[in-house]
C-alpha cells in the first residue's frame, strides 16, 4: 500500500482532530434536539435546525478534505488507509477510534430523533384529522349546551 509523506500525514492528523471536535459538538446538538422534541419546543427546533445543518456541512467538508488528500495519493478514504498511514502515531489512531465511535453515536442519536419527529408528526396529523372532521359536521349543541337542529340554516354570505 502507498503511504503518505510526513506533511500529508500531519494534515490527516489535523483533519481527524477537527472531525472529533465537530462530532462532539454535533452530538451535543442532537441531544438538545432530542430534549426539544420531547418537550415540544417547536420554536427552539426551528433555530436549532440551521445550526445542525451548518455543523453537518462542516463535518462533510472535513470528510471531503480527507478523501481528497488520500485520493491524490491513490489511497481510498477508509479505515485501512488511515491505520496504515498513521501506524506510527498512536495518539492519532486513538483519535481516529474516537471519531469512529462518535460517528456511531451521532448515527444512533439522529435515528432516535427521526423516530421522535415521526411520532410527533403522527400525533399532529391525528389531531388535525379530528379538527377537520369536526369542522365538516354541524354542531349538535350551541354554546349553552342546548340542542340545535341540523341543516335548514342560512349559509354565511347568502341572502
Amino acid at each position: 500500500m502507498k503511504t503518505l509523506g510526513p506533511a500529508e500525514t500531519q494534515r490527516i492528523a489535523l483533519l481527524i482532530e477537527a472531525e472529533a471536535i465537530q462530532l462532539r459538538e454535533f452530538i451535543d446538538l442532537l441531544g438538545r434536539e432530542e430534549a426539544m422534541l420531547v418537550s415540544g419546543d417547536t420554536d427552539g427546533l426551528l433555530s436549532l435546525t440551521n445550526e445542525k445543518t451548518d455543523r453537518y456541512r462542516q463535518l462533510q467538508r472535513l470528510h471531503d478534505d480527507r478523501a481528497l488528500l488520500l485520493g491524490r495519493h491513490g489511497l481510498p478514504n477508509n479505515e485501512v488507509s488511515i491505520r496504515a498511514n498513521c501506524a506510527h502515531l498512536p495518539r492519532v489512531l486513538a483519535r481516529w477510534d474516537e471519531v469512529l465511535d462518535l460517528a456511531g453515536q451521532a448515527k444512533t442519536r439522529n435515528a432516535l430523533n427521526g423516530k421522535l419527529i415521526t411520532e410527533r408528526m403522527q400525533h399532529n396529523q391525528a389531531a388535525l384529522s379530528v379538527l377537520l372532521s369536526a369542522a365538516n359536521h354541524p354542531q349538535l349543541y350551541d354554546a349553552d349546551g342546548q340542542s340545535r337542529p341540523t341543516g335548514g340554516g342560512r349559509i354565511l354570505g347568502s341572502a
